[in-house]
């Protein structure tokens, strides 16, 4: 559905994107990682059309992004949320859904469906200035699918918002890929990619640095287990790529262990052993 071929992005000094390719295929939620300023919104910004690439080639569903064709594939959820706060989230809609040039008859009965889909429905009079920064993010999910996209560029789609928004957007997220779209997904969260992602590329500095499963990442660059066993007479500590047969190893020479505790790598280790460990303010 997104194909990136050598894709670089200049802003005066900056290169924001590095010769970037990358394949994302119908049905998948791809993930994308990287630290603040690694290039995610650029890429975003690209795929949907509002910036073109200093050099290489791009293509949705083998449109260009600029096409009237790409543009009715897409729907995007920028980091900042887009709506009007003095309207209603129903107001809202049928502004958003207007400008795509839907009939007053789908767009009634589409803004029906992605309220109640959100969970806001209860609430689709109210001013959006009254909603939590969950409920936001949720109607912007919402106007992100009104037109029925194939393909949801959703950037940072989570922060700053409360448990129970996320468990909502989780479950909505995975809806729509057993719908068949496709989603490109951006989070600083670890945790998010683990639950929801297909596949996950990993950037910094505009450059892909890995791209596979979470559990391929993992297991090439997550690093080694770490067992603690605790007995009567000492703590044992130490770092394996065999836990289950380290730990038979223990059991066989100590028969009075009290505690046992095994810390797998996760995708935080990769994401910190790929980008180092140093602050990015």
């Amino acid at each position: 559905m997104i194909k990136i071929e050598g894709v670089s992005k200049q802003f005066d000094d900056l290169l924001a994107v590095d010769n970037l390719s990358l394949d994302i295929h119908q049905g998948e939620i791809f993930g994308l990682l990287g630290p603040n300023g690694a290039g995610k919104s650029t890429i975003i910004s690209m795929i949907s059309g509002q910036q073109l690439p200093t050099s290489g080639s791009l293509k949705i569903a083998g449109h260009s992004p600029v096409s009237n064709q790409s543009k009715r594939l897409i729907g995007v959820a920028p980091q900042t949320t887009a709506m009007y706060e003095e309207l209603s989230a129903l107001d809202n809609l049928e502004f958003f859904g207007s400008l795509y040039g839907m009939s007053q008859g789908d767009l009634k009965s589409r803004s029906d469906e992605v309220l109640e889909f959100t969970g806001l429905s209860e609430r689709a009079q109210d001013r959006v200035k009254k909603y939590s920064g969950g409920m936001k993010r949720r109607l912007n999910l919402a106007i992100t699918m009104l037109h029925q996209p194939e393909i949801l560029l959703l950037d940072e789609p989570t922060v700053g918002v409360d448990p129970q928004s996320r468990n909502k957007l989780f479950e909505n997220i995975l809806d729509l890929k057993a719908q068949g779209k496709t989603v490109l997904y951006t989070t600083h969260y670890m945790e998010e990619a683990e639950k929801l992602c297909d596949r996950v590329g990993i950037l910094d500095h505009g450059k892909l640095l890995a791209l596979d499963s979470v559990d391929g990442l993992i297991d090439e660059y997550g690093g080694e287990s770490q067992l603690d066993v605790t007995t009567a007479d000492e703590v044992i500590t130490l770092g394996t790529q065999h836990p289950v047969a380290e730990l038979q190893e223990i059991l066989r020479e100590h028969s009075n262990i009290t505690d046992l505790k095994l810390k797998r790598p996760d995708l935080e280790q990769v994401f910190l052993h790929l980008t180092g460990r140093h602050l990015r303010d």
